[in-house]
């Protein structure tokens, strides 16, 4: 529990009693069982985006989580054959339903849905030995049958993407294309540089390639649902509104995530320069919004193609290996 948590303990506590208590079907969890889940939901959706949150903020947000959905869940992880009974007899014709409208015939819509329950049930372990599945990741906030939809949907875009390699679709054009001319301008260094002296042509190339790097690696730090969501804002172009539909919150909630993850980003990609690559915290600065202007773009669109590039650089290394 973080910092932030600790100091709403009671609240907190006394909220998750009330949801457990609130629930039809507890499953026998206690408790103990349901704080774990609850203060990361609480942390992840609320706290991280609204530190001074008051008591009554982190109670009124407890009590919209589903009870009985979350129940379910965690029964379901602890291995409760009762518990995935019932997952299975309530929402299977959800999942088949949702694969239905995503495939393209029925025989790829059963193989989607079976791959579903697999995703579900776990198919890995983690370094514990426990199995590592999808429904960790339910919170409780939205309707289990709607994010279900949506890990159906996320499911197929993977496998397609793995059968396809790599399918450049009309609303992606624009990016793709701004990411290459980006790209061939770099290479070439003629929008990063007009010098004719080769150390300074080497040094701006090395510089961006720097720069790229730290991208990368502060994308890689970054939690899954945020990359997901970078993905389908910047590489899916989904507007925020559909984003937020399909991950289970409002659009504003969608906008303020963005809005965090492109900060945890730059500031990532700073701190990586300064670290990892030895960089002054004035040629951090100062070579940024250089680069942007010689480019004639701002800074916030310089690190949108690097994003883009970033992200089809890691779909053609996935079709290669």
């Amino acid at each position: 529990m973080s910092v932030i948590a600790e100091k709403h303990q009671n609240t907190i506590d006394e909220s998750v009693a009330r949801l457990l208590s609130r629930a039809e079907n507890s499953r026998r969890l206690e408790l103990a069982d349901l704080r774990p889940r609850v203060s990361v939901a609480l942390e992840k959706y609320l706290l991280r985006d609204h530190e001074n949150a008051s008591n009554g903020e982190i109670q009124t947000f407890i009590d919209e989580l589903r009870a009985d959905d979350l129940c379910l869940i965690l029964a379901c992880e602890r291995g409760d054959e009762t518990a995935w009974n019932d997952l299975v007899a309530n929402f299977d014709a959800t999942v088949k339903s949702a694969a239905r409208k995503i495939s393209a015939n029925s025989e790829d819509a059963e193989d989607l849905a079976s791959s579903i329950w697999a995703e579900l049930y776990g198919l890995k372990h983690d370094k514990d030995g426990k199995l590592k599945t999808k429904l960790s990741y339910y919170s409780g906030r939205g309707s289990l049958g709607g994010w279900l939809r949506a890990v159906v949907s996320q499911l197929a875009i993977d496998g397609f993407r793995k059968q396809s390699k790599f399918v450049q679709i009309e609303e992606n054009r624009e990016f793709e294309n701004l990411a290459n001319e980006f790209s061939e301008k770099t290479e070439n260094s003629h929008v990063v540089s007009h010098s004719e002296n080769p150390e300074e042509i080497l040094s701006e190339k090395q510089t961006m390639r720097d720069v790229s790097a730290a991208l990368k690696d502060a994308i890689a730090e970054l939690e899954a649902e945020d990359k997901l969501i970078l993905k389908l804002y910047y590489f899916d172009d989904l507007k925020l509104k559909d984003i937020g539909a399909s991950l289970g919150f409002h659009e504003a909630t969608a906008s303020r995530k963005l809005v965090r993850v492109q900060t945890e980003i730059r500031k990532s990609v700073e701190r990586i320069l300064k670290n990892q690559h030895g960089w002054s915290e004035k040629e951090v600065k100062n070579y940024l919004s250089e680069t942007a202007s010689k480019l004639g773009i701002n800074l916030e669109k310089l690190f949108t193609i690097l994003i883009i590039l970033t992200f089809v650089q890691e779909v053609f290394e996935t079709f290669v290996q």
